[in-house]
C-alpha cells in the first residue's frame, strides 16, 4: 500500500474506526498524490519560468487557446481552458456548501465535509462505488429505482442489489426498510435513498423522514456499520404541503457514529444544466471532524483523479457566475413554477374516473416523474409501441408500470397525454 494511502487510513481509523471498516479495498488503497508530479508542480507555483504544468501557454502567460472557441465564451480564459483541481474549484465548493446549508436549515451546527466536485451524479455514485463497494456487497434500495444503478454499481463494481418494497398503503414501506437492514445479521450495510424518487416522483413526509432516521439509528445501535447514499438529484422540486423540505441527509448527517451519510447532488436538475456535468459529494457523520473529512475528501479526490482527472472548469465557472447573479433565485423560482403547474395539471387530469379501468397512479408529489400502474392484462411494451406508432406519444415501460416525465410535457398537452394512454389501453383490451 502506498504510504500516502496508509497515512489517510490512519487518520480515519483514529477518528472513526467504523468509517475505515466501510471503505472498500480500493477505498483503503486510494489517495490523492501530494508528492510526485503534483507535489513538484505545487512547489514550483509562482516561479518566473515554470516548466512543470501540463498545459500549453501563450507567450503572455495566459492559457493557449483557439480564437474560434474563445470568441464564443465571455469568461476569463483562466477560468475556462486550464484544468480544474480534482477536488473541484475552491470557490464553487465553498459556495455549494453555503447553498446546501441554506436549503437545509437542519444542518446548522453540524460538521460536514467540504463538497467535492464530480462530473455530475452518475460519476458521483460511481466514485462512491469505488470508495465503498467491494464485489459481492449488498446495496439496499427500493424496488422503484433509477436504472443506472444497475450499470454503475452492479455491472461496474459487482454489487448485489437488494430491493425492498417501496410503497405500502400509498406511503413508504418503513417495515420493508427495517427488514432489509436486519437481513444477513449485523455487519456492513449500504442503503440508497433517492428523493424525489426516480421513477415514482415520491418524496417522504416529515414523519416518514423522522421514521427512516429512527430505523437507521436503531440499526446502528445494534452494531451495524451503515452507509446511506442520499441521491438528491431532484432536490427542491416539491409540490405538496407536508413533504420534508430538507434532504434526508439533514436527518442523518450526525445521527450516529456508525452511520456515514453521503449527499450526492448537483446542478444538473436543480439548475437545469444537464450537459454541464457538475455534481458534488458531501460527507456527514456524528463526531466527524475536519481531520476525518479531509482524509475522506483526499481519498475521493484521488479516485476522481484516477478516473477522469477533474470535472470541467468551464461548467464550474458558468455556475459560479449564475450563483453570483442577483436574479438567480428569481429565475430559478420561475422555472419551478412551470414544473409545479405541470404537476398540478397531471393531478387534475387523473381525476377522470374512466382512467382507473386501465391504470392508476402510484403515489407522487415531487420531482420530474410519475408512474401509472397498468391494469392486469395490459402489456406495457405493447402499450408503449402502440402509443408511438398510433398516438405520437412516448413513454417508458417499466415492467407493469409506465413512467411519465411530466417535466418535459407542456401543460397544454398533459390532458392529451393521459387521454392517449387511455385510448391505447382501451384498444389493447379489445
Amino acid at each position: 500500500m502506498n504510504p500516502q494511502a496508509e497515512d489517510l487510513n490512519q487518520i480515519i481509523r483514529e477518528n472513526n474506526p467504523a468509517v475505515y471498516e466501510l471503505l472498500s479495498k480500493k477505498g483503503k488503497n486510494v489517495f490523492f498524490p501530494t508528492k510526485g508530479i503534483l507535489g513538484q508542480s505545487a512547489d514550483a507555483r509562482g516561479t518566473k519560468i515554470n516548466a512543470t504544468i501540463g498545459i500549453a501557454k501563450e507567450d503572455d502567460g495566459t492559457p493557449m487557446r483557439l480564437d474560434c472557441i474563445e470568441k464564443n465564451i465571455n469568461i476569463d480564459p483562466s477560468k475556462v481552458f486550464p484544468y480544474a483541481p480534482s477536488f473541484g474549484r475552491p470557490d464553487i465548493r465553498k459556495e455549494w456548501e453555503k447553498m446546501i446549508c441554506k436549503k437545509n436549515p437542519g444542518l446548522k451546527g453540524k460538521e460536514l465535509s467540504l463538497p467535492i466536485v464530480t462530473s455530475a451524479l452518475t460519476h458521483g455514485v460511481s466514485m462512491l462505488g469505488y470508495m465503498f463497494v467491494n464485489e459481492g456487497d449488498r446495496i439496499i434500495l427500493p424496488d422503484l429505482f433509477w436504472g443506472n444503478y444497475n450499470l454503475i454499481l452492479q455491472n461496474g463494481y459487482g454489487a448485489v442489489l437488494q430491493k425492498f418494497n417501496f410503497f405500502k398503503d400509498k406511503h413508504i414501506d418503513l417495515d420493508a426498510i427495517k427488514s432489509s437492514l436486519e437481513k444477513d445479521g449485523i455487519g456492513k450495510k449500504i442503503l440508497i435513498l433517492n428523493f424525489p424518487n426516480n421513477p415514482s416522483g415520491y418524496s417522504p413526509t416529515i414523519k416518514e423522514s423522522e421514521a427512516i432516521a429512527a430505523i437507521l439509528k436503531e440499526s446502528a445501535q445494534k452494531g451495524n456499520k451503515i452507509i446511506v447514499i442520499c441521491d438528491d438529484a431532484y432536490f427542491g422540486l416539491l409540490y405538496e404541503d407536508g413533504i420534508s423540505q430538507e434532504s434526508i441527509f439533514s436527518y442523518l448527517a450526525d445521527l450516529d457514529s456508525n452511520i456515514l451519510a453521503i449527499k450526492v447532488d448537483g446542478a444538473t436538475k436543480e439548475d437545469y444544466v444537464w450537459g454541464f456535468r457538475v455534481g458534488f459529494i458531501t460527507y456527514g457523520i456524528k463526531g466527524g471532524d475536519k481531520n476525518l473529512y479531509a482524509a475522506l475528501e483526499s481519498k475521493t479526490a484521488g479516485a476522481i483523479r484516477g478516473n477522469i482527472s477533474n470535472a470541467p472548469n468551464i461548467s464550474q465557472s458558468l455556475l459560479m457566475s449564475a450563483y453570483e447573479n442577483p436574479d438567480y433565485d428569481k429565475q430559478k423560482q420561475a422555472k419551478y413554477e412551470i414544473l409545479k403547474s405541470r404537476y398540478t395539471a397531471v393531478k387534475e387530469a387523473l381525476k377522470e374516473k374512466k382512467y382507473s379501468k386501465y391504470f392508476n397512479p402510484l403515489p407522487f408529489n415531487s420531482g420530474y416523474f410519475m408512474c401509472i400502474n397498468l391494469a392486469e392484462g395490459i402489456d406495457g411494451e405493447k402499450l408503449r409501441e402502440l402509443l408511438i406508432k398510433k398516438y405520437n406519444i412516448g413513454v417508458i415501460n417499466m415492467s407493469g408500470n409506465i413512467r411519465l416525465a411530466f417535466s418535459a410535457v407542456p401543460q397544454k398537452d398533459i390532458h392529451a397525454l393521459f387521454e392517449g394512454i387511455y385510448q391505447a389501453c382501451k384498444e389493447l383490451k379489445k
